[in-house]
């Protein structure tokens, strides 16, 4: 119990706090510190579970606003590549999966901070590719975040609507992604009772970063949140590389 007080509960406070306030992001700061203290096979359903609970609560406010066309086309790609994601999980060394998993967060976060000016897409005909890469990842790593993240800054959706559509999306694939979890048997006994145990502050953390989400300047917040996600991920990469050695 000392070790979930001290160390869990604190990491799924702080994923939780990021989900709310930036609409995403809960996966990528949880899943490299709860891999490392609790091991990937839990803390992937663990931060499922955080997941869908912070799209539905933040949709309950929200739901109006949510670009229901390009998530629709989103969701359909999806589920194809959650299979992929799963099989991934259970077949694939688990080191491999930490340096894939690193690699993830590293670009995406240093593609954040610089914000190239990539293509701009007028419409939904690239979402099979997205959707596809999402639910594999999100599956596999719980990080189907980047390939929508990165979609709908192509698409040019304004910060309401970005913020709102993402938990459109993440609601139904993630309640997807939870029950692949389940039905291939990686909602054991801790998962829940982690989960169970973690409910309150998960709870408490969407209502503080709802409250931060109007109050910070958010560009510059953005900055910190990536550069601490790149350390994040070189520092999984290096745990990984001296696991194998």
């Amino acid at each position: 119990m000392d070790s979930f007080e001290t160390v869990i509960l604190p990491i799924v406070f702080i994923a939780a706090l990021t989900r709310s306030t930036f609409g995403f992001g809960d996966a990528m700061v949880g899943m490299p510190l709860l891999a490392m203290a609790i091991g990937l096979n839990t803390a992937t359903p663990l931060v499922g579970l955080m997941g869908i609970t912070a799209s539905a609560t933040i949709l309950i406010k929200h739901w109006r606003d949510v670009h229901l066309k390009s998530v629709g086309l989103l969701i359909i790609f999806t589920v194809s590549g959650i299979p992929i994601g799963i099989l991934l999980l259970k077949r694939v060394n688990e080191d491999i999966m930490k340096s894939i998993l690193a690699f993830v967060i590293v670009t995406f976060s240093l593609y954040r901070i610089f914000k190239p000016r990539f293509f701009a897409l007028a419409n939904d005909k690239l979402a099979w590719l997205f959707g596809l890469a999402s639910g594999m990842l999100g599956a596999a790593y719980n990080t189907n975040g980047p390939p929508v993240v990165i979609y709908g800054t192509l698409r040019g959706w304004d910060p309401e609507k970005f913020r709102a559509t993402l938990q459109g999306y993440f609601f139904p694939t993630g309640s997807l992604i939870a029950i692949g979890h389940c039905i291939g048997g990686l909602w054991t006994k801790p998962v829940l009772v982690n989960y169970a145990l973690s409910l309150p502050v998960i709870l408490i953390a969407i209502f503080l970063g709802g409250r931060i989400n109007r109050k910070i300047p958010r560009a510059r917040f953005d900055n910190y949140i990536y550069v601490f996600l790149v350390i994040l991920g070189i520092c999984l990469l290096i745990e990984t590389v001296r696991s194998v050695l």
